[in-house]
């Protein structure tokens, strides 16, 4: 299989799911960061759902805005990853936050997939540097900023 290609399955109902737009923003990031043979498989499941989950997978008996996993066999070129998103929590964040759920739900899709290729975000300056990154690409990608809300 060459190309990247994107499953959506949404599994929490109470958000508008845009599963199409999902997929581009998914396909985007991966061609961006030079990924041409991928599949990412991504699941939007409620708070329930992901705090079992945290708690199998990380020990964590918390709710979590997403989970992802590499489950690549790096010898082989291919990269698979597996990302759960939060879409209760994302529906909840965005309208504390004053944005779309949609956005939120992006912003989660694009936190998890950039984990996957390396990123980190345990220290405020990584921190800082992955938000901007999640930013640019939110707007690129026509979902707005989530964070620095002057970008507009």
């Amino acid at each position: 299989m060459h190309g990247v290609v994107v499953y959506v399955r949404c599994e929490f109902e109470d958000i508008s799911c845009p599963k199409q737009k999902i997929r581009r923003l998914a396909g985007a990031i991966c061609r961006r960061f030079g990924l041409a043979n991928a599949t990412v498989s991504i699941a939007i499941v409620g708070n329930r759902h992901i705090r079992k989950l945290n708690t199998r997978f990380l020990n964590r008996k918390t709710v979590t805005d997403c989970l992802a996993f590499d489950l690549s066999e790096h010898n082989d070129g291919h990269r698979w990853f597996e990302l759960v998103v939060n879409g209760e929590r994302a529906k909840s964040q965005a309208a504390r936050r004053g944005h779309a759920a949609q956005a939120e739900l992006a912003l989660y899709v694009t936190h998890g997939l950039l984990h996957n290729l390396g990123f980190d975000d345990r220290l405020p300056a990584q921190a800082q540097k992955m938000h901007r990154l999640e930013d640019e690409i939110l707007q690129q990608q026509g979902f707005g900023p989530v964070y620095d809300k002057t970008a507009k």
